[in-house]
């Protein structure tokens, strides 16, 4: 019969948890130390003292050398056969020189169950219950009394040893068993560390992506349109050529300034230095300094405090649909910039009369997905109406009633 080695085994360098066997060599242990004194004590000749001692404790390396191996790794093979026998020999070179060495029957059963299949175990343990008898039968010199009176006993010895050695061995396993879920379980945990860490890492690109987005990059397009006009008007008309200037330099400041706060993990400067509605009015004059457009900034409703976060994602709105006006809205006269404050919900709208578009080329741009995935995160909602010809209306729906506990949380 080929070997049968336990999964995972074939790895090179593995190395099997053996913590869960302590329990049987605790066993075996004891059982080997109580049957040496009971030799050592016995009324036996030195000589047989000796051999039945020095036959027992043989079987300590046997066990350690061969029988515990293939225990620990359900092995069966020719290998088990040659330890059983061993172990069956040595026992019944215990038991001839020293009768009392049958107490080794505690180590041998469990031994001879875990090593074996159960029918070859429980034939084997026959034998090994069989020979103590033998041994009593042969030292009266004959059949008597006394002979027949040890059946009895040797049969409820070999039922003993068979329960003890299922039992054992049911132990044994199922400790294996809980060793091995222990370690698929900190596998598993090490695997959820990894993924959230990567899952961590993915969020975080996403929200530094969304940021230079929405600061940096629109920044620096205005910066650009900003000094073209300047260079156009240079010569024909250099006081507003220095507004231009005067004005891509203000926007390259209020950039470094973004950009060190989403660095530090700050709100923006516009928010720390003064409220939402302050930040969407620089947001609208800025836009109309550097198109010349009728901007109209309304507000609607009595202003509550937020949570920084809500405020965040309500600028970073404004921002992106001001960005979308500058870059798309050809032919646009005015932007009407509104913020309504209502019982239950915070409404914005940037509305302009530029050529509009198709609402599915939405899902098209980076800006927009941005702004609906930022929105999203506060449970909000994005509704952009746009028809070619007929402008674009952008409007941003936050529930109050989660920015409060937001902000009670916060």
């Amino acid at each position: 019969m080929r070997e049968r080695p336990q999964a995972g085994e074939e790895q090179a360098g593995a190395e099997p948890r053996t913590g869960w066997f302590g329990l049987w060599d605790g066993f075996f242990a004891v059982s080997y130390l109580l049957t040496s004194v009971l030799l050592f004590i016995s009324d036996d000749a030195q000589i047989s003292h000796s051999i039945a001692i020095g036959a027992l404790t043989l079987i300590v390396p046997w066990y350690a050398g061969l029988g515990r191996r293939l225990m620990i790794n359900h092995l069966y093979g020719p290998r088990n056969v040659v330890f059983a026998l061993g172990l069956v020999l040595l026992f019944c070179l215990t038991t001839a020189f020293g009768l009392i060495g049958a107490f080794a029957l505690f180590a041998v059963a469990p031994m001879l169950i875990m090593s074996l299949p159960l029918t070859r175990a429980v034939v084997l343990l026959a034998l090994v219950h069989l020979f103590p008898l033998v041994v009593v039968w042969v030292r009266s010199q004959e059949l008597g009394s006394g002979g027949w009176g040890a059946v009895p006993i040797s049969l409820l010895s070999f039922a003993l040893s068979i329960l003890l050695g299922l039992w054992i061995k049911r132990v044994t396993r199922q400790s294996r068993e809980r060793g091995e879920l222990i370690e698929e379980l900190r596998r598993s945990r090490e695997r959820v560390a990894r993924l959230s860490h990567e899952a961590g890492i993915s969020a975080e690109r996403e929200r530094l992506s969304q940021e230079i987005h929405d600061t940096l990059a629109q920044s620096l397009t205005s910066i650009i349109s900003l000094v073209q006009a300047a260079e156009s008007n240079v010569r024909d008309a250099p006081d507003q050529a220095t507004r231009h200037l005067a004005r891509a330099g203000q926007v390259a400041r209020e950039s470094l300034a973004e950009a060190r706060g989403f660095v530090a993990a700050l709100a923006p400067p516009t928010l720390r230095e003064g409220s939402l509605i302050q930040a969407v009015r620089r947001q609208a004059d800025g836009l109309a300094a550097e198109t010349g457009l009728d901007v109209r900034t309304s507000i609607h409703g009595e202003e509550e405090p937020l949570p920084m976060p809500v405020n965040v994602v309500l600028l970073r709105s404004v921002q992106e649909a001001i960005a979308n006006v500058r870059k798309h809205a050809a032919r646009a006269r005015t932007v009407d910039v509104e913020v309504t404050f209502e019982e239950e919900t915070v409404r914005l709208l940037i509305r302009d009369d530029g050529e509009g578009f198709t609402p599915d080329d939405t899902h098209k741009g980076y800006g927009l997905r941005g702004m609906r995935a930022r929105v999203a995160e506060i449970n909000g909602t994005v509704t952009i109406d746009s028809r070619p010809g007929e402008g674009t209306a952008v409007e941003v729906n936050v529930p109050v009633v989660v920015a409060s506990k937001e902000a009670a949380g916060g």
